[in-house]
Order: structure tokens, then C-alpha cells, then sequence
């Protein structure tokens, strides 16, 4: 799937998030299970995105933990294409609607880039942890659903 329509329940994450949703847990984890917990929200990844945060795992782990994760990670994630040049995680977010891209890439989450990843996509850059302290559950479902917030869904260890 590709060119999705922007929404604030679709989220990309970046390989560094990724990698420390895995390896570290902490702001990285809380962040995601904040996607994990609710059927009504879509991880959006790329395949060169996959692979980076793959490769980040094998370097700081091993190649094992590395497939095992990403066999576990993909069906999890709504798969997205995009041109091999451009950024994987911005491309993902772009590319699959996702309003919330998660990074740990200062580079990313500069007041000026932000400023310009804004005014070309509908897409919020965010460090992990600013986004599990923001992050309503209720009012976002009654946003994107429409109903009463019924709780979370899913196990996000599941």
C-alpha cells in the first residue's frame, strides 16, 4: 500500500526507535505500546526501514535476535513502498498517512526540520517519550472512530 490518507492513528517509528523498542525498552517501548495496545492504530514501515532497524539489532545484539525480530515485527506493521533514495522513516510516515513519526534522530526533531517536514507533509516529528506523555487514548479514538473509547484492545506483548 502506498500514499495512504493522513491520520492521526497511523504512526511510523524509526530504526533507532525500533531497535530501542527491543533492546532498551523505556521511552521506546511506552511509545509503541501505545500503538501495540489499540487495534485501531497502525504501525507504518517500509521494508528499507525494517531492514535498518534489523541491521541496528544485529550490530548491538546478534543476527539471530535480528531475524527473530523481524519476523515477529511484520506482520505487526502495515508495509508501505516508497524510492529507494528517499528516507526510510520519513518515506514510511509520507508514503503509509502515519501523523506521528517517532525518531531519536536530533536531526529529525529540530525546530527546523520540523518546520519543513510540516509544510510538505502531514506528519508530526516526535522523540518517543513526547510522545507517550501527549498521547490520549480516548480522545483520539472518539476522533478517528467516532465512539466511546472503549479501552485498550490488545496485549501489546502479545
Amino acid at each position: 500500500m502506498t500514499d495512504a490518507d493522513p491520520s492521526p492513528a497511523r504512526v511510523t517509528a524509526d530504526a533507532d526507535v525500533l531497535a530501542a523498542d527491543l533492546l532498551v525498552g523505556g521511552d521506546a517501548r511506552r511509545a509503541l505500546d501505545c500503538v501495540r495496545r489499540h487495534s485501531w492504530m497502525t504501525l507504518v514501515a517500509s521494508d528499507p526501514l525494517l531492514d535498518d532497524a534489523a541491521a541496528v539489532i544485529a550490530d548491538l545484539a546478534d543476527d539471530s535476535l535480528a531475524a527473530d525480530w523481524r519476523d515477529r515485527v511484520e506482520p505487526a506493521c502495515e508495509r508501505v513502498d516508497h524510492p529507494p533514495d528517499d528516507h526510510p522513516a520519513l518515506a514510511s510516515a509520507y508514503r503509509g498517512g502515519a501523523m506521528h513519526l517517532l525518531t531519536l534522530d536530533e536531526s529529525l526533531l529540530s525546530a527546523s526540520a520540523g518546520t519543513a517536514i510540516r509544510g510538505r507533509v502531514e506528519t508530526s516529528v516526535r522523540h518517543p517519550r513526547a510522545f507517550a506523555t501527549v498521547f490520549d487514548a480516548e480522545g483520539l479514538y472518539r476522533q478517528v472512530v467516532g465512539d466511546a473509547y472503549p479501552g485498550p484492545d490488545q496485549d501489546p506483548r502479545a
